[in-house]
């Protein structure tokens, strides 16, 4: 793995075959500004062409301002970190996360951020996420368990099949509580949500702040539905004993403001577990999703890393993502996240000028980080459309700062990286000591990316029990 900006080294000694996953080539040059526009609504990934991925700094006009693509580490440096003040959140964005996310940290501004930020930070230290684990395992345990007699029958969706485990873990860690009752409700909101006004529209993007889009006014009904179930779930959670369970409704609600020392108001509570939720189940599903395929198309990988984990003490799970128990299989969701990161793209609109590696940055230009680009670059990473968790192992080299942001990077880093770490690695490490996992058929799954990475198709998968 490279760390400086040379092109990658080929070493002159022996290398392990290449396992490359199936990949659709990118566009040889820039869309047209329609072509452009459609892709923001259908995948995301089409919308960068060849040169993204050769050339540290890419630019193109958008409807008379600029758009550029930072692969520079400097460049993203400057934007994410150094100079991120002058940089939001673009129009865009926010009209499609705000009917389902409201205010809460994900896409909050300014000081409304930073209050929010430094409310939530207790609740997500290593030593809370260690609180949080038995609920994980759990819910894992619990899914496979599920998952057995209908791996019995025959093939297995496995994208619907972590989209509701990554709900039942989110249930359980947020409310002590499986899914099982609300479950089957909050997925029908999410899927109706995401299948239609959950994704963007040309016009999300061309209309300025304040002028209604054409999917506002079924967002704002949508909205008015959601809040009420979502404030009934909360009642109902809050209602019950407590008995020390140590949740991560109980972490957000005994947070308080270091400022203040105020609490969350119900409102801003809401918002809180709404993104904790979304934000947090979808990506793990679609990295659970992408790490299965992956070790299916790659067998000697998946019985090395189902090895690792029948080998493994998990009688108490505490810490194995990070303690070198679990050394292979972390390693392969740390690839799976630069392969398939769950969230593709971070995109900012510059508030006033900037100067970013020798680029005069207007105000209203459009900053695009990558991490699908990114993670491929030619000039980042060696061999980079190939599948190699060694890259991540322990002993290896790290990752180029700012070469590889699963999780972002900044201020503004995901709070809730190490939780999703912790669950990815855990259950992808009980899965595989269950079962081995197989492709059924040869047609090859590819990532289409809207609000994050998703397979082209669900795909069947052949669950066969180890036991």
């Amino acid at each position: 793995m490279q760390t400086d900006l040379a092109p990658p080294r080929r070493d002159a000694g022996p290398r392990p075959p290449r396992m490359v996953p199936p990949r659709r080539d990118p566009p040889e040059r820039d869309l047209s500004l329609l072509a452009y526009l459609r892709s923001i609504r259908d995948n995301g990934l089409l919308g960068f062409p060849k040169a993204a991925f050769e050339e540290l700094v890419t630019r193109r006009g958008l409807m008379g301002r600029s758009s550029y693509i930072l692969s520079d580490p400097d460049a993203i440096r400057r934007v994410l970190v150094e100079n991120q003040g002058n940089y939001a959140r673009t129009v865009g964005t926010t009209r499609i996360l705000r009917p389902i996310l409201g205010d809460g940290l994900l896409i909050s501004e300014g000081s409304a951020w930073r209050h929010q930020r430094r409310t939530l930070a207790p609740a997500f230290t290593p030593r809370a996420i260690d609180g949080l684990v038995p609920h994980i395992d759990r819910a894992v345990a619990d899914g496979i368990a599920a998952l057995r007699p209908r791996a019995a029958a025959g093939p297995v969706d496995l994208f619907s099949t972590f989209h509701a485990l990554a709900l039942d873990i989110a249930g359980r860690t947020m409310f002590s509580v499986g899914m099982d009752r609300q479950g089957p409700e909050l997925r029908a909101f999410i899927n109706g949500y995401s299948a239609r006004i959950g994704r963007p529209h040309v016009l999300d993007v061309l209309m300025p702040p304040g002028w209604p889009a054409p999917l506002d006014r079924s967002r704002a009904r949508f909205r008015r539905r959601w809040i009420p179930f979502l404030d009934s779930v909360i009642a109902a959670r809050i209602k019950e004993p407590a008995g020390g369970r140590g949740d991560l409704l109980d972490l957000l609600a005994a947070a308080r403001s270091p400022e203040t020392g105020a609490p969350f108001t119900p409102e801003e509570l809401r918002d809180q577990v709404a993104t904790m939720i979304l934000a947090g189940h979808e990506t793990t599903a679609g990295t659970l999703f992408w790490a299965c395929y992956l070790l299916a198309l790659f067998p000697e990988v998946q019985e090395r890393v189902a090895a690792e984990a029948r080998s493994a003490d998990l009688t108490d799970p505490t810490g194995c993502q990070t303690d070198g128990r679990l050394a292979l299989t972390r390693a392969v969701i740390d690839e799976t996240l630069r392969l398939y990161p769950a969230a593709f793209v971070v995109v900012r609109r510059a508030l006033g000028p900037d100067e970013a590696v020798g680029h005069a940055i207007k105000a209203n230009d459009i900053l695009i980080v990558s991490p699908w680009v990114l993670h491929r670059h030619r000039r980042l990473w060696d061999d980079p459309d190939a599948f190699d968790p060694g890259r991540f192992l322990p002993g290896r080299p790290a990752p180029a700062r700012f070469s590889y942001l699963p999780f972002g990077a900044g201020p503004r880093v995901c709070i809730g990286a190490q939780f999703a770490l912790s669950e990815a690695v855990l259950a992808l490490a009980r899965l595989c000591a269950a079962f081995r996992i197989e492709t059924v058929s040869d047609a090859p799954i590819l990532p289409v990316a809207v609000v994050t990475t998703q397979p082209d198709r669900p795909g069947a998968f052949r669950l066969i029990a180890r036991d």
